[in-house]
């Protein structure tokens, strides 16, 4: 009985972190300076919605933020975003910046430089391997930077083990051609 009722303490315990985590993102606002007429900013936008993210879009371009908010221009991406205080350059996955959030390191922000092929509104037939870079101060270049996370299809594939022949068994009889 005691087991059970400590499951289900915990049960109701992670449920209420979850849903606090899930409802956090959902009151978090994501200031997105973008450029009107960019096809990806809105895709990536759209990407940030279906993670539970208010999304409110400045069509003005994003150079004068990226300078303000301290995001070098060898960091630079079609967009910037300014979450929670932070700086969220280019296409950044929603869960990294879940994650971010949740950590809540001392740091600049996140960037995704360029736009690579694959990432979140840059979708398509070609897939390019990324970083998501961890940028701590402000002007930052990319050496100054730490990898937040891997974005690599091909290293799965290629991490995928071949599987050894089986050994035969110590009784087995083995046939051998000449």
């Amino acid at each position: 009985m005691k087991i059970r009722v400590t499951f289900l303490a915990g049960t109701i315990f992670a449920a209420s972190l979850l849903s606090m985590t899930s409802n956090a993102v959902a009151t978090t606002t994501v200031d997105v300076y973008k450029s009107p007429t960019c096809g990806c900013c809105s895709k990536w936008v759209d990407h940030m919605r279906d993670h539970g993210f208010t999304v409110k879009t400045h069509d003005v371009g994003n150079k004068d933020i990226r300078k303000k908010m301290g995001m070098s221009n060898s960091l630079g991406s079609c967009h910037t975003a300014v979450v929670n205080g932070y700086v969220m350059e280019g296409h950044i996955p929603a869960p990294d910046i879940i994650r971010f959030l949740r950590e809540r390191p001392n740091a600049l922000g996140l960037a995704v430089p360029d736009m690579p092929h694959g990432s979140p509104g840059m979708e398509g037939s070609r897939v390019d391997p990324y970083n998501v870079l961890l940028v701590k101060e402000p002007n930052d270049t990319r050496r100054d930077t730490v990898i937040y996370n891997r974005y690599d299809p091909y290293a799965k594939k290629a991490a995928t083990p071949v599987p050894a022949p089986a050994a035969p068994a110590e009784n087995a009889s083995v046939m051998r051609l000449k």
